[in-house]
């Protein structure tokens, strides 16, 4: 199974940079006898549920053939252990959302190849989702993590983030924050970030090709890769270390670290925050006016370092629709609703608009789309992209379950200081020895 590489950034960049490419197609024409419910597990993210169920609420007034109704999912769980049962009880919803575990969905789903939808993306952007040569789902947006800034307050320390292109860098304007009297960054300790994105920061970095990249993976299923001796690892640990040694929020361990490190940021109050622009819609509710940019993460203390001045971009997640237990109708819904979303001019505003217009944010992906981003990230994720200025989304390919169980174990451990570095370094091996190699196509 093929991910999300430099030739999807490049895709990426010709639908943030192009016009119109093909006429939108119309808002929902279905035709029906009765009307049909379709259900769709979760609401993409929690962080735009409200402007997501507020797309559902339209859709469903738009048209009478089918009504969408959302499953609320359980946050504690992963999405293997909410969607299992569901299918168990002969009761799987028609339209799921996922990434890491596509593999595990590939049989139960419907096959998006020749869709009406699918043609609308670049294929590159696709290998992520497909399996066998089954396309298994269709993308939602395109995303990128990194180190988030709140513009007034470096504006305001003279701090420029351009110029920020070393490790070394990132302390000084870290100390010049303090020296101002702000806070220099939140660090968030909370697993999924943890776990997810803060390791992808090594992996993305670990090798300056695809195939470097997948090597390493092979080499921890394997059991052979010793990272205590690798030297990019041991510049991810001083850059972990950093970020720890400056982290001006205590360690929260717990989901509710995630809305107060969105509020750290909006306070003015912090310089620095590493996440996603997923965080841009609550931002800007909770600061009004501000604007917030994201910059690449430097990891070594040399400029000219793979990685130093680049972001991990990719597809955050995959629109699947059940083949198993669903009917026509209820695909055939799921369909509607998901082309409705991303085709319709009233779709594209609730995709792309901001949250301060009712929008969810996202950077689109299909071709055709009327409504450009226009927000801060949003642009500046255009920059790094058309610049090719881009680091891969490893944690695409993690085996299902393995950021919780190194982001809930070893790294919050680390964080809080309960093991060593050779203890992080020894578990993260142990979590991935002998895991099914997935990214080279083994099956489960």
């Amino acid at each position: 199974m093929k991910k999300f590489t430099k030739l999807g950034a490049l895709a990426l960049a010709a639908a943030l940079s192009a016009s119109v490419v093909v006429a939108t197609t119309p808002a929902s024409a279905a035709t029906c006898s009765k009307a049909t419910k379709v259900t769709m597990l979760g609401t993409i993210k929690i962080e735009i549920q409200d402007e997501f169920q507020a797309a559902v609420k339209e859709y469903n007034a738009s048209q009478s053939c089918y009504t969408v109704d959302t499953l609320i999912l359980d946050r504690k769980n992963t999405f293997l252990q909410n969607v299992t049962p569901l299918y168990a009880a002969k009761n799987a919803p028609t339209i799921m959302y996922t990434l890491q575990e596509i593999p595990d969905m590939a049989d139960k789903v419907m096959d998006w190849k020749g869709s009406k939808l699918a043609k609308l993306v670049a294929p590159s952007l696709l290998e992520a989702a497909t399996v066998g040569g089954k396309l298994v789902g269709v993308p939602s947006t395109a995303e990128a993590f990194g180190l988030l800034y709140n513009k007034k307050v470096l504006d305001a320390a003279g701090i420029n983030p351009a110029k920020i292109a070393t490790r070394t860098d990132l302390e000084a304007a870290f100390k010049t924050l303090q020296a101002k009297g702000k806070k220099a960054v939140h660090f968030s300790a909370i697993w999924w970030s943890l776990g997810a994105h803060f390791t992808n920061i090594f992996h993305a970095n670990a090798g300056k090709t695809h195939e470097a990249r997948l090597a390493v993976l092979d080499q921890l299923s394997d059991g052979s890769k010793d990272l205590s001796k690798d030297p990019v690892f041991q510049n991810w640990l001083a850059t972990f270390d950093l970020l720890k040694k400056y982290n001006g929020s205590a360690a929260n361990l717990t989901d509710t670290e995630y809305d107060a490190s969105i509020a750290d940021l909006a306070s003015g109050n912090y310089g620095f925050l590493f996440q996603g622009n997923w965080t841009e819609p609550n931002l800007m509710t909770a600061a009004p006016g501000t604007d917030f940019g994201i910059m690449p993460l430097p990891i070594s203390t040399t400029a000219t370092t793979y990685g130093n001045d680049s972001i991990p971009v990719g597809v955050p997640g995959y629109f699947m629709i059940d083949a198993k237990q669903s009917t026509k109708a209820e695909r055939d819904g799921a369909i509607d609703f998901l082309t409705w979303l991303y085709t319709s001019d009233k779709g594209q505003h609730f995709v792309a608009d901001p949250v301060t217009k009712g929008g969810m944010g996202f950077i689109p992906v299909y071709n055709g789309f009327k409504v450009q981003p226009a927000t801060s990230m949003a642009r500046d994720i255009a920059k790094y992209v058309a610049a090719g200025k881009t680091l891969e989304w490893i944690n695409t390919y993690y085996p299902a379950g393995l950021q919780e169980t190194v982001g809930k174990v070893s790294m919050q451990q680390y964080f809080t200081d309960k093991i060593s570095s050779a203890d992080l370094a020894k578990a993260i091996q142990d979590a991935w020895k002998g895991s099914v190699k997935t990214w080279r196509g083994a099956k489960k």
